[in-house]
């Protein structure tokens, strides 16, 4: 699979605007509602916000590290690594939401949370779209990011940059999930 690198970024800063967006509504709703679970051993809106801003404290110090650092020249395809790409692919939710484990230190059930998440999430999600902007002056292909799991595994930026985003929609759709059951 290879990608315009230009097209790839337009996707992923549309899918982070409409990150913002659908944050920015959530705002409008009560904290009891975006506290609510459907059972003991599901989340809130809320700390699906608060898994996404764990992973963005890594990720985005990271990528913006990454950028910052290289010497590298834009190019007009992005072909996605083989591990970047099944990471990135298997963040997109199914049809049915499939669940997924985490690891203890970005599970935050039973945290007591407000609406200050949701407004970390904004302000991430902004930086997200800075980083955007900045990565079309460097190739996505030869810039690589360590990963939260493993120092010793790298990825490509153009897939750290669909994995992060991705992960967002399938934790957006959960939280959208949530609502409607409500």
């Amino acid at each position: 699979m290879k990608i315009s690198t230009s097209q790839l970024l337009d996707e992923l800063r549309t899918l982070t605007k409409r990150h913002i967006q659908y944050a920015e509504n959530l705002l409008q709703e009560t904290d009891d509602k975006l506290n609510f679970r459907v059972s003991d051993e599901s989340w809130s809106v809320l700390e699906c916000l608060e898994h996404l801003n764990r992973y963005g404290d890594f990720y985005i110090p990271e990528i913006n590290r990454r950028i910052s650092s290289s010497k590298t020249s834009p190019t007009p395809i992005f072909k996605p690594g083989m591990l970047g790409n099944y990471f990135a692919k298997s963040m997109l939710p199914k049809e049915k939401l499939n669940k997924m484990k985490t690891f203890k230190s970005m599970n935050p059930i039973n945290s007591q949370l407000n609406k200050g998440v949701v407004n970390e999430f904004i302000k991430q999600q902004y930086q997200l779209i800075e980083l955007l902007e900045k990565a079309k002056d460097i190739d996505l292909n030869a810039a690589k990011t360590n990963i939260s799991i493993s120092r010793l595994i790298k990825l490509k930026l153009g897939d750290t940059f669909r994995f992060v985003i991705y992960h967002n929609v399938r934790h957006i759709r959960q939280a959208e999930n949530i609502l409607k059951d409500i």
